[in-house]
């Protein structure tokens, strides 16, 4: 059975407590959320008013090596549309640039609403294929363009993360809801894999951020 974690705490991602082994050939980290439905009465309704507002949460993850930081930060690219990028096959995993170039952790695609039950982004990863020189993945969650349209994680709930093996196991779940303390929060730092002793542990974070940029979370995490 799962581990529901609290803020702060740590499992092995190989085997629990409980001694239930876990295979880490491949590993989805899934995350899901839902949004808060506004408040409104008979005529709001009739105005259209109280429905679910399109939140587009991006699932995004750094790669980072011994000592804490992403060391290959990718080149510049040609998008399909011709729209240069940067950070393009590098040590970020993010929504232009959703696989990385060892093909061992990917994202799988973009949900831009968060409807629906289970997860609304997943990010794979094959751990044990992962090279050594990265000690530690970083799981972050960013509201695309949230400041512009006033969109906190406040306003979000049911948000989750949870670690689930390549048998289809879940290995650990993090709940995480909005409340007013995360008013003007437009980013999260949900979790960490991390190596210790051989093995992979996953540790709940729950870190919130006044960014809805990710680069601006990056920046701690390279070398200046």
């Amino acid at each position: 059975m799962a581990i529901n974690l609290q803020k702060g705490q740590t499992i092995d991602l190989r085997k629990n407590d409980k001694g239930d082994s876990f295979d880490l050939s491949q590993v989805t980290i899934g995350l899901g959320w839902d949004v808060r439905k506004k408040k409104g009465g008979f005529l709001s309704g009739l105005l259209g008013g109280g429905k679910e507002e399109e939140y587009d949460l991006d699932a995004i993850a750094f790669l980072l090596d011994a000592n804490g930081k992403v060391a290959n930060l990718g080149r510049k690219a040609k998008a399909p549309n011709g729209r240069e990028i940067n950070l393009y096959e590098g040590d970020v995993i993010y929504f232009n640039s959703m696989k990385h170039p060892s093909g061992n952790i990917w994202l799988t695609g973009d949900n831009r609403t968060g409807a629906g039950d289970g997860d609304d982004e997943q990010i794979i990863v094959r751990l044990d294929a992962l090279d050594q020189k990265y000690q530690k993945i970083l799981f972050l969650v960013c509201i695309y363009q949230g400041k512009a349209k006033n969109q906190q994680f406040s306003m979000i709930e049911n948000a989750f993360i949870r670690a689930v093996d390549n048998k289809g196991k879940e290995i650990a779940k993090y709940n995480l809801s909005g409340d007013p303390s995360l008013n003007g929060m437009y980013s999260m730092i949900f979790a960490e894999a991390y190596r210790r002793d051989g093995s992979w542990k996953f540790r709940a974070l729950g870190e919130p951020q006044p960014t809805d940029n990710f680069v601006e979370i990056l920046k701690k995490y390279v070398n200046n």
